[in-house]
């Protein structure tokens, strides 16, 4: 994804995107009855308390599957994601490069997190997940940066490698919110999520939209440097469905609500799409909204790696496609059919 400077953070650069008058129109008829999951939360006073108690949660911090029980609001000394009491931003800013339902005509409202819970060696973004490249910011900022990506037209918020900061997303929510954010909330995780930190968001988040990266857990241990992330990663996506649902999307094509899964196919099969893709299928949904992405590159430290040093074929990847299919996954998403 390009970046350029804009002000204290870099934001996305915009590429020339046709509008359409009628898809304008059926947006608005589409989602004047769309209400975003968190304000129902907002009323009743829970989204003050969610964002109470997940601070508490950072003083033996299980907010995601590390569990690491550091407390953050001292050190991040111990901590793998690194991150103390603020959060950290790479950029913020509305974002073409998402699947169609998320991108539509103005944009995807990302906001990218520095530091990342996973350690994966391939890393297309490395700089921000393993150098932690960013700035800080305060909940305060955070949800001046939702409010304006709202104010820009963004069709939702989408929260990119959110799952060490689920407190800070929190508190900031319940700010934006009562100052009038009505954006779908994505979150966009790597998948390695803890069931604490997913109670605190049911309500909360409207589209689900994690990673299913490994079938393996020695090709995740090997890769991604993490433990049981199969086992850990099969959870979090039962629990996400249970709260959201399949994925639905409005008549102006824009997704409202529900569970997105994406799963990147790697070279030699290292990935373990049929694994993976087999439980989605037969214990989540067939009805599954999936994206079975063949962007994979040789990068970060990768070519140390033997069977990562290279692309993905288009044969490799048009097999993981028809994996897909033989399990039974029939939404694909249109970026699925392209290398």
């Amino acid at each position: 994804m390009a970046l350029i400077g804009c002000g204290a953070l870099r934001f996305p650069a915009s590429r020339t995107v046709r509008r359409h008058d009628r898809r304008e129109r059926n947006e608005v008829m589409s989602t004047t009855a769309f209400e975003p999951a968190y304000v129902r939360l907002l009323r009743s006073g829970e989204l003050a308390d969610r964002a109470s108690r997940s601070r508490h949660h950072m003083e033996n911090c299980d907010l995601c599957a590390r569990y690491c029980r550091v407390n953050r609001l001292r050190s991040i000394h111990g901590a793998v994601c690194r991150t103390g009491e603020r959060a950290v931003v790479y950029s913020a800013g509305p974002h073409y490069g998402e699947e169609d339902c998320l991108r539509g005509w103005r944009g995807s409202g990302t906001i990218f997190f520095s530091w990342c819970n996973l350690r994966c060696v391939y890393c297309q973004n490395w700089e921000i997940s393993w150098q932690g490249e960013g700035q800080e910011a305060s909940d305060e900022e955070l949800a001046q940066m939702m409010l304006r990506l709202q104010a820009l037209g963004c069709h939702n918020v989408n929260l990119v490698t959110p799952s060490h900061v689920v407190a800070q997303i929190l508190a900031a929510v319940k700010i934006a919110a009562e100052r009038g954010l009505r954006l779908p909330l994505v979150y966009n995780t790597g998948g390695y999520d803890s069931l604490e930190a997913l109670a605190l968001l049911d309500g909360v988040i409207d589209i689900y939209m994690p990673d299913m990266k490994y079938g393996d857990d020695t090709a995740a241990h090997k890769y991604s440097h993490v433990r049981d992330y199969v086992r850990v990663n099969r959870a979090a996506v039962r629990e996400m469905h249970r709260q959201v649902g399949d994925l639905a999307i409005n008549a102006a094509g824009l997704a409202e609500r529900g569970l997105l899964v994406r799963h990147l196919a790697l070279p030699n099969g290292l990935a373990g799409t049929e694994a993976a893709l087999r439980f989605l299928a037969e214990e989540i949904s067939s009805d599954t909204y999936l994206n079975v992405m063949g962007q994979y590159r040789p990068c970060y430290r990768a070519d140390e790696h033997p069977g990562l040093e290279r692309p993905i074929s288009r044969g490799e990847f048009s097999e993981a496609l028809a994996i897909a299919r033989r399990c039974g996954l029939h939404r694909l998403d249109h970026g699925s059919g392209r290398l």
